[in-house]
């Protein structure tokens, strides 16, 4: 199965796959944890320039390109190869993230962006998406905490640049069945435990 992680930063996505990830292997699956961008060589570079607050003069449309790159890399090299060995890939991030952050957030055509996804994906999409649904005002409580040092190029954009990351979220649930929106306000476990849940009862979940 390839399962995707998805949510605003700082929305917990990372605990919930490291638990994940737990739980597969003690049910005895092989497991192969990525994030997005980045995952090799080449990925992880593109990630350094993603990131980067030096690259403040990046353009969206740069940076949409070079989240796509990063992807191709990604998904050529490892996410077909370890699916096609009956891995189960967590990813923490995928393609929604381009539709929601470079879409919604960056202003970018959605409808190039589908066009995008056509010609880089093909037929490999996740078979499970969980957004993990955190309040806006939770988010920036959580970013206070840290400091400017700690906080990456699009990790220091406002808060209405969230809200309209959050709407496109909300849009793609709506328009796909793969999406499960879970309260990320619930403990770790009550948020693992739905994870769990869908994941069991997916129909490649015994294949």
């Amino acid at each position: 199965m390839f399962i995707t992680f998805e949510g605003l930063d700082f929305c917990g996505k990372s605990t919930q796959i490291e638990k994940t990830k737990e739980y597969l292997e003690a049910n005895h699956k092989k497991v192969m944890l990525i994030r997005e961008p980045g995952g090799t060589e080449i990925s992880e570079k593109i990630r350094e320039l993603l990131l980067d607050k030096k690259n403040s003069k990046m353009h969206e449309k740069t940076e949409l390109l070079l989240f796509y790159a990063s992807r191709v890399q990604l998904l050529n090299e490892k996410i077909i190869p370890k699916l096609n060995e009956g891995y189960f890939v967590l990813s923490d991030r995928f393609h929604d993230s381009s539709t929601a952050y470079q879409g919604f957030g960056r202003g970018i055509d959605v409808n190039f962006i589908n066009e995008l996804n056509k010609f880089t994906l093909s037929e490999t999409k996740p078979d499970l998406t969980f957004f993990i649904d955190v309040p806006l005002q939770t988010i920036s409580n959580r970013k206070l905490k840290r400091t400017i040092v700690e906080l990456d190029r699009i990790e220091i954009s406002d808060i209405e640049f969230y809200q309209n990351v959050l709407n496109g979220y909300n849009e793609i649930a709506k328009m796909e069945k793969r999406v499960v929106i879970i309260n990320g306000l619930k403990s770790i476990e009550e948020v693992q435990a739905e994870i769990q849940y869908y994941i069991k009862n997916h129909p490649k979940y015994e294949e």
